[in-house]
């Protein structure tokens, strides 16, 4: 089994004048290629802060973080957005889409940074639509979708470079009942089809989509239980 993502004894800490406020206190966690993992715990436990580190977003104060095969725990800002355009696929609560850009214009946006020609976006963009089911939609603008549609773009965008790990914070946080089911049973062909899939959630029902849950407490793994995915149809 391929390993994705290597974390050994990660710390973090910020500093408010002298006083150091440890946050992370030396996690270690193995993902493999294709696992379908959520990371969960209450509010101050550190996971945000985990899943910054494991977006690469932020580095660590201390420890090592392995990403497909790339040290990049003391990587500056350039080569960690490098990392990021490459490696990870990113989904917001807020979906995070541009309001005067089309769906197939906000899809295509990560490939505009890697050099690709203007047809190779849209052709390549309106595919990733369709695997999302929104072909259709392709030319409308934010506000012209449902929460539930603009989730399936931001999805949409998060693949379109295909990612070694799509990072999901909170992915269903602003959606009624029925779309978060349908948001999650996207996601789970998603993982299906070979992805890797890591959800920030605090949701347990959200959560049980998922084959393996992480939860953080006090800056700590508290528990890491693999499980049978119990919430499909």
């Amino acid at each position: 089994m391929k390993e994705v993502i290597r974390l050994e004894d990660i710390r973090k800490s910020y500093f408010m004048g002298k006083q150091e406020l440890p946050v992370l206190k030396g996690i270690s966690l193995l993902i493999n290629k294709n696992e379908y993992v959520a990371l969960m715990g209450p509010s101050g436990s550190g996971k945000s802060t985990l899943m910054n580190i494991l977006g690469c977003l932020d580095t660590p104060t201390g420890g090592t973080y392995v990403l497909n095969g790339k040290n990049v725990s003391n990587m500056v800002d350039d080569q960690l957005a490098d990392v990021r355009n490459v490696e990870i696929g990113f989904v917001f609560q807020q979906f995070n889409l541009l309001p005067r850009l089309t769906a197939w214009e906000n899809v295509a946006l990560p490939l505009i940074y890697s050099g690709a020609a203007r047809k190779e976006r849209e052709e390549r963009a309106r595919a990733m639509l369709q695997k999302v089911g929104l072909a259709e939609r392709a030319h409308h603008k934010p506000n012209e979708l449902s929460g539930g549609q603009s989730q399936r773009v931001a999805i949409a965008r998060a693949l379109i470079n295909n990612p070694s790990i799509l990072l999901a914070d909170e992915p269903t946080g602003n959606l009624d009942t029925k779309t978060s089911v349908e948001i999650m049973e996207l996601f789970g062909s998603i993982h299906a089809q070979g992805n890797t899939v890591v959800l920030v959630t605090h949701e347990e029902d959200i959560a049980n989509y998922t084959q393996r849950v992480i939860r953080v407490r006090d800056g700590v793994v508290e528990s890491d239980i693999r499980q049978q995915a119990t919430a499909h149809k």
